[in-house]
């Protein structure tokens, strides 16, 4: 029998154990005294993985074990934060300064992560461009019909960069999956619950990874949200919308009923005396917090006056619907329908958000896309 020394055996089951595992190296300038941590970005949170003090050069070194599939981490030091992907058992460099230390990093390595890299510095642009176009609104120069425009067309010309960039040349990548799950004020920019064309860029991914990654959880994730949001977008099929008499009023206004985050039922026509703009929206879309912000104006001016906001929300996530409304002043409720609101349907509402203008009489004033000034409009409803 063929014998093998101890150091042979110690250098094998060393050669073992490197395989199983990742490292990232590299170091932070000018961060003597500062602690680095190694996080794993999970799909239900950020765990710390290892730490280290930064001395003299800022050196450093982690090794973990290896993912069995694309899987994100990222280094953060104080609040700065510096995303990457492992796909096995590569060695990361990245070497960042502790002032720029988000934006000014340099990662060697690893393709994906400069993708990664790319991105990131890609949605910060976005939201730089979309608070100037808050700080605009917030000013009042500009119409909200140009602002909505202007918003839609940012994100649209984002989407459509990011999806022929870097999402369909190679779905089956980290920086594919990664590209999906950005986020502006907070909202996913692509809306796998309700938008048609972003559910195409989920369904693509989802469908590589389920060829590549076929046990992953992240797979699994993504071919949830991919099928849920394909039968949210379905185009629907024709129907008669019967109208219960009860919910027309005597001035012809569609009354509306549905219930609020207290499960109480609020009525449209229960707000007669008052001047109501209805509002139908998605919650969950990132033009949904500049259009709040547009709202919480006219509220803040004109509640006082005798003028309400009735907004119906369209979201599938009931949850998300909840935490959003729950901090809004205004009357707030659900329809559980979804995109196929019959409401939605019988005011004849193309696209969220759409509003309407409701005289002290309960009736229907002018809808949102005929209101060329939204302040006068209101002051001579008033």
């Amino acid at each position: 029998m063929k014998k093998i020394s101890f150091l042979a055996l110690v250098v094998l089951l060393s050669a073992c154990n490197s395989g199983s595992t990742f490292i990232v190296n590299g170091h932070v300038s000018d961060a003597d005294g500062k602690k680095l941590y190694l996080e794993a970005s999970q799909i239900d949170g950020v765990v710390a993985l290892d730490s280290v003090k930064l001395k003299g050069d800022g050196s450093f070194k982690f090794k973990q074990p290896r993912p069995e599939s694309p899987e994100f981490y990222r280094l953060r030091v104080d609040e700065k934060i510096i995303n990457f992907s492992v796909d096995s058992t590569e060695t990361i460099t990245i070497t960042a300064p502790y002032a720029k230390f988000t934006t000014d990093y340099n990662v060697v390595g690893s393709p994906d992560s400069e993708k990664i890299k790319a991105l990131t510095l890609k949605q910060f642009q976005l939201q730089k461009e979309m608070n100037a176009l808050f700080k605009e609104a917030q000013s009042g120069w500009k119409s909200d019909e140009i602002l909505q425009t202007r918003l839609t067309n940012l994100l649209n010309d984002y989407k459509n960069e990011v999806k022929i960039k870097y999402i369909f040349p190679s779905p089956n990548t980290a920086s594919a999956y990664f590209a999906l799950f950005q986020r502006a004020n907070g909202y996913l920019i692509f809306d796998p619950l309700s938008s048609r064309e972003d559910v195409k860029g989920f369904g693509a991914v989802a469908t590589s990874w389920s060829h590549y990654y076929p046990h992953a959880i992240r797979t699994k994730n993504l071919t949830n949200l991919a099928i849920k949001g394909m039968k949210n977008t379905r185009t629907p099929k024709e129907k008669i919308v019967e109208l219960d008499p009860e919910k027309i009023s005597e001035a012809t206004l569609i009354d509306i009923k549905l219930k609020d985050i207290k499960g109480n039922i609020r009525s449209l026509t229960e707000l007669k005396g008052k001047v109501v703009l209805l509002d139908f929206t998605v919650y969950q879309t990132a033009i949904s917090t500049t259009h709040n912000f547009w709202l919480n104006n006219l509220y803040d001016k004109y509640a006082g006056k005798g003028f309400e906001i009735y907004q119906a929300s369209l979201d599938a996530d009931e949850h998300y619907w909840k935490t959003v409304v729950g901090n809004l002043p205004w009357i707030g409720v659900r329809d559980p329908n979804g995109i196929y609101s019959g409401f939605a349907a019988i005011y004849s509402v193309q696209e969220v958000p759409a509003y309407f203008l409701i005289n002290r009489n309960n009736e229907l004033s002018v809808r949102g896309e005929n209101v060329k000034d939204i302040d006068a409009a209101i002051k001579e409803l008033l």
